[in-house]
């Protein structure tokens, strides 16, 4: 019996233990009471939104409505972020957070820093079901200050599912047209100071085509993906003063990845543990504390076979389990202290530790370490009723740099209709693994005196309410600059393929949000965002390459209270986008429009514990680019042809959902 279909059999056994097993508990029909963060780590997001940092929060319900399969989709609705799967889900995403690059951000899961330090440009999401997750929250402007290295543009927060004082769950089960199915569930519960929460999930998908044109040479021709995953959190209340949390997660995963011309078999499998314990003490409105430590290891084998374009033969470039990956560990320590009316201190330290390896594109081991002491002094509404004002500075020492950082921001209520925010300061961005040690002679090398790339942010920002309407709005500016940029140079005749060096060069980005939101009696809401971005390089007239400039969304629900089903809509415009592909010049793969469409029926009525929603991904079927366009040699040998990687094609997906 193979791994996977043992797999299966456990995904069918934990979601009829699920159905059965709960149902006696939940016979009384009792509601959930879900214990939503408490401590000083879980609640930092919304702290820093007070004192104004621009949070956007993605809830379940939300989630649920986009029938997002993975991560990456449940992002399209952000505003001001720009995110496009490669080649759908669970692959490597082009994103772009007002203007800033791919690696301009950091990505966690509950805290937990899972970006890939081997290579800043290659995102971490490829292995996150989006059936884990119960909200997602998307800090904008520069985080450095407590979230360190690649938060210059923002952090992505993934928060797994909450506990509850009540035992319950769910089990889901999707359909699609691209021969894509997917099982997950999750169950959870309390007792006696004691809250468990565990979820499972297996997504597959036989795929599409990935590029608008491929040669006769690549015979595997769908990029098809095989992902299992396994989780749970724990925790021990010792009275109502000391938590005790463990977190634990499990993804093993088939990913193919695929070029348009001579590919026969070309995979990426995935195994990846993430895991951290926490002690919470929150017993005290005068001093509040977690201590930490987490891991994450993060290991792949990668296999590529090509086909000889004369013969067929197969030829391997990469035998498989060629291995690449990396281990990220470290611990960390908050405390925030009352000490008088008016103020209130944070107190940190935070410690990373990687190492990684890469035997496809060779880069040597590498091994870092960073310590970092964190300040922050905020105002509190005993010294200023209606205005909440805080800055602090963090000391970074590791990766051959000393770095100190800061950030100050504040929110002021001017009445109940109108606030006013603004965040603003300096972060900074290690360089990746590749940069610092890469050695293959195909290409170019590493530099392991480098220096951190610095930047310089600010956002600002109004908002309030209509009066006497249900019309939220938001605008907002931003500018950032990046100093200190790392790039390749080809001007030394010792690395004729060139080396990674800091150059005195200079990104600016400059733009401007605008937000609309509603919620209707009725059960209507309502959603609509624009973004212009202005992203150059110094002394340079063009926009950045794969930064759209313009980008808007819009949605509408119907969510009613009282009618078991409801709809939604959603459209999302990307206005220019450019690449620049060698021997072809500079191409605008945007302009273009996306449409996705949601129904979900209860067939229970009010009590809404069975669910079964229809969606539709790409209604109109749009052909569009998701990373811009490339190139490759014809089998003939007659030249180099031009390619873009594909959006998603009109998918319909189909799911059902119990709750027990």
């Amino acid at each position: 019996m193979s791994d996977m279909h043992s797999r299966d059999l456990f995904q069918a056994a934990f979601a009829a233990t699920l159905l059965f097993a709960f149902k006696a508990a939940r016979a009384d029909n009792s509601p959930d009471i879900i214990v939503t963060g408490v401590g000083v780590e879980e609640t930092l997001p919304q702290e820093l939104a007070r004192y104004g940092h621009d949070l956007e929060t993605i809830s379940e319900e939300a989630l649920q409505r986009s029938g997002a399969v993975d991560v990456a989709a449940a992002l399209q609705s952000v505003p001001g972020l720009y995110v496009k799967p490669g080649s759908g889900p669970f692959s490597y995403v082009d994103l772009s957070l007002q203007g800033s690059r791919t690696q301009d951000v950091l990505w966690t899961v509950d805290g937990v820093r899972i970006n890939n330090r081997l290579y800043g440009s290659t995102s971490p999401n490829d292995t996150l079901p989006a059936s884990m997750v119960e909200r997602i929250e998307v800090l904008k402007g520069g985080e450095s200050l407590f979230y360190g290295t690649q938060a210059a543009a923002g952090v992505i927060n993934v928060v797994t599912r909450s506990f509850s004082d009540t035992f319950g769950g769910q089990v889901n089960g999707t359909l699609d047209s691209r021969a894509g199915t997917g099982v997950d569930g999750f169950v959870r519960g309390g007792m006696n100071g004691h809250r468990f929460v565990a979820w499972a999930s297996r997504n597959q998908s036989d795929g599409y085509r990935p590029y608008s044109v491929m040669e006769p040479s690549a015979t595997d021709r769908k990029r098809g993906y095989e992902l299992w995953s396994v989780g749970g959190k724990y925790r021990y209340d010792f009275g109502s003063d000391v938590l005790l949390s463990l977190q634990y997660q499990h993804t093993e995963a088939k990913l193919d990845n695929l070029s348009p011309t001579r590919v026969r078999e070309s995979r990426n499998d995935r195994n990846e543990e993430i895991a951290s314990l926490r002690l919470d003490y929150v017993g005290s409105d005068t001093v509040q504390f977690y201590l930490k430590a987490y891991y994450h290891d993060w290991n792949t084998a990668y296999v590529q076979i090509r086909n000889d374009v004369a013969t067929g033969a197969p030829v391997v470039l990469y035998p498989a389990g060629t291995y690449w990956g990396f281990k990220d560990y470290g611990g960390s320590a908050l405390a925030r202290l009352r000490l008088h009316p008016g103020f209130e201190y944070l107190i940190g330290y935070d410690n990373q530790s990687f190492k990684g390896r890469d035997d496809v594109l060779l880069t040597a081991t590498t091994k870092e370490e960073v310590h970092a002491g964190i300040f922050q002094i905020r105002t509190t509404d005993d010294l200023i009723e209606r205005a909440r004002l805080a800055a602090g500075l963090r000391y970074n020492d590791g990766s051959g740099a000393k770095k100190t950082v800061w950030n100050a921001s504040g929110r002021f209520d001017v009445s109940k209709y109108l606030y006013l925010e603004a965040s603003g300061g300096s972060s900074f961005l290690l360089p990746s693994a590749s940069q610092l040690y890469q050695i293959d002679p195909c290409c170019e090398k590493g530099n392991p005196n480098l220096a951190p790339e610095e930047s310089l942010g600010v956002n600002l920002s109004a908002g309030g309410v209509i009066a006497q309407t249900a019309l939220n709005w938001q605008a907002t500016l931003f500018a950032r600059r990046i100093d200190n940029l790392i790039d390749i140079s080809y001007t030394d005749p010792a690395f004729p393929d060139g080396i990674y060096v800091n150059v005195d060069k200079r990104v600016n980005v400059r733009g401007a949000e605008l937000q609309l939101t509603a919620r209707l009696n009725g059960g209507w809401q309502l959603a609509a965002s624009y973004t212009y971005t202005r992203s150059r390089n110094s002394g340079s007239d063009l926009q950045r390459d794969r930064t759209p400039r313009h980008l808007a969304r819009g949605s509408i629900a119907y969510t009613p209270v009282d009618i078991p089903f409801g709809a939604n809509l959603s459209l999302n415009w990307v206005g220019d986008a450019w690449s620049t592909v060698s021997g072809f010049g500079r191409r605008n793969y945007g302009n273009y429009v996306v449409v996705d469409a949601g129904f979900q029926l209860y067939p229970d009525g009010a009590a809404r514990r069975h669910r079964v929603g229809v969606n539709v991904e790409n209604v109109f079927n749009k052909d569009y680019a998701t990373r811009g366009y490339g190139s490759a040699l014809r089998d003939d040998g007659s030249g180099r042809f031009l390619y873009f990687t594909r959006g998603v094609p009109r998918t319909l997906r189909v799911s059902y959902g119990a709750s027990i």
